[in-house]
């Protein structure tokens, strides 16, 4: 089958479009045709060898966490499942490859394209896993690091819809963006904390920093100096400033529960994850580097 394949780690150059045997299921997997894969940042940090302690690699690798498609192979014992079912989530194999064992998944609702629905799986389960950390309630101000990216997007409809005030860091272009989605944007740069007083003085209850770039000082100072009810998903160096750095967790049947839950809420034009842009699979590495570039409003999506 055809694959992204890389052997050591770097930069996007160790990225090589070749081919690799097609995996087989053992009992109790599903093996799925993928359709369209999500491009996230935890990629090219994975790729670069950066968050070893948590997402340990074994060569070749083949990158990827979320797709689209649908079921191609069933395993000894597998009944929940038929060939052809339309399915996302996530892969134990890598997902940009032709064919993936799956790891926990959902039905795909006939109304979600495989496109929108490749945007769900990673930003959906860590926005609310991060939120559930934070222990967000409503009426409270969350300080989100990161607004525009594909989980802050989500994390930002998420805890509008908890009913808490959300002050979103961003570039200036994407402000009037994060209004339509019920956030309050703030320019991040030289400043950041003066402006997020006066966007709100009644304090910063909670942090989620999804953006990395320094932010947890300043996070910290903006709680009192208290590192309480702040999580990162993307500072590794979280553990130096006492943050916890949020990798994941939650029990397999919450992460499905939570997956089918935003499915529907997409489909009722309730949750969205724009598409930014969609690339061949040959142009995987394309795709990384501009998700390492940062200043993607949205998913970037490779198509098989």
């Amino acid at each position: 089958m055809r694959a992204i394949i890389y052997n050591e780690f770097g930069g996007a150059e160790v990225l090589h479009h070749g081919h690799t045997d097609k995996p087989e299921p053992a009992p109790g997997e599903v093996r799925v045709k993928v359709v369209t894969v999500g491009v996230n940042p935890l990629d090219y940090k994975r790729r670069y060898g950066w968050v070893e302690q948590f997402y340990p690699t074994t060569f070749p690798a083949v990158p990827g966490l979320e797709f689209a498609g649908t079921v191609d192979a069933l395993g000894e014992g597998v009944s929940e499942w038929a060939v052809g079912d339309e399915v996302f989530g996530w892969t134990r194999t890598g997902a940009y490859a032709e064919y993936a064992i799956a790891g926990d998944i959902v039905a795909k609702p006939a109304e979600l394209s495989f496109a929108v629905a490749a945007t769900l799986p990673v930003a959906g389960e860590t926005a609310q896993r991060v939120l559930d950390q934070l222990g967000l309630k409503e009426g409270e101000t969350l300080l989100l690091h990161g607004a525009a990216g594909a989980v802050g997007q989500v994390a930002v409809q998420l805890a509008v819809a908890l009913g808490a005030t959300v002050i979103g860091t961003a570039s200036p272009a994407n402000h009037d963006f994060l209004r339509t989605l019920g956030a309050v944007p703030v320019a991040y740069g030289d400043g950041l904390a003066d402006r997020v007083r006066a966007a709100a003085p009644q304090g910063i209850d909670a942090v989620f920093d999804a953006a990395g770039h320094d932010a947890l000082p300043l996070s910290i100072e903006l709680r009192g100096g208290t590192t309480e009810r702040i999580v990162t998903i993307a500072d590794t160096r979280a553990e130096e400033y006492g943050v916890p750095f949020s990798a994941g967790g939650t029990p397999p049947e919450a992460v499905r529960a939570g997956l089918a839950a935003q499915a529907r809420l997409a489909v009722e034009g309730r949750l969205a994850v724009p598409v930014a842009e969609t690339f061949p699979l040959a142009e995987a590495a394309k795709a990384q580097e501009l998700s390492e570039a940062g200043h993607v409003r949205g998913k970037l999506i490779i198509e098989i």
